[in-house]
């Protein structure tokens, strides 16, 4: 089985996983799941001034709710905006007040303001993710090249614990996470 073979399989198994976690887990759990910043995240992040966060769709873990403790740590919040189909994007600041504009696949982000900023923290969605750091993402690549574009930002993945998978193939261009917070843990790459 190849790689991108394995990763297709890998991501409708993952999906369908957090799907069903998702609707059963409880509605006071979910509602405060991603509500705060653990201490240890906290520290990492002391030195960020530019932390991107995403709108999680569907079932996805939701970063949103993660912009108001950013803020009151006195970080700007940035949000991914999608340039075009072949895996570009960029990061726009962001409050959380602020209305959204719709974007491809689904995406939402901010009116362009002062244009694009540089993130010195990345907290990307997961589809799935392994013990070694490597993320499982949607398949469009997008946040593979702004891992690669902002070398020097914190890769942080977001997601249900239930999206951890035993190994996720890594493709040579594929950067690993330094963090990866879910709702019961966050696990720190070494």
């Amino acid at each position: 089985m190849s790689d991108d073979t394995d990763k297709t399989t890998l991501r409708a198994s993952a999906r369908e996983k957090r799907r069903a976690f998702v609707s059963l887990l409880d509605p006071l759990a979910h509602r405060l799941a991603f509500k705060v910043i653990p201490s240890p995240l906290a520290q990492r992040l002391a030195d960020a001034q530019v932390v991107a966060l995403y709108m999680g769709l569907d079932d996805e873990a939701p970063a949103q709710r993660l912009a108001a403790p950013l803020q009151a740590m006195g970080k700007t919040i940035a949000l991914p905006r999608v340039l075009d189909r072949l895996g570009s994007m960029d990061f726009l600041q962001w409050q959380p007040d602020e209305p959204l504009q719709p974007g491809p696949f689904r995406t939402s982000h901010p009116e362009p303001g002062a244009g694009p900023v540089v993130p010195d923290a990345i907290i990307a969605p997961l589809v799935g993710f392994d013990r070694a750091m490597n993320r499982l993402g949607q398949g469009g690549g997008y946040y593979d090249r702004a891992f690669a574009r902002y070398p020097d930002a914190l890769r942080i993945g977001l997601g249900w614990s239930v999206q951890e998978q035993e190994s996720v193939p890594a493709d040579p261009w594929d950067l690993p996470l330094h963090l990866i917070l879910t709702e019961v843990e966050l696990i720190e790459g070494v």
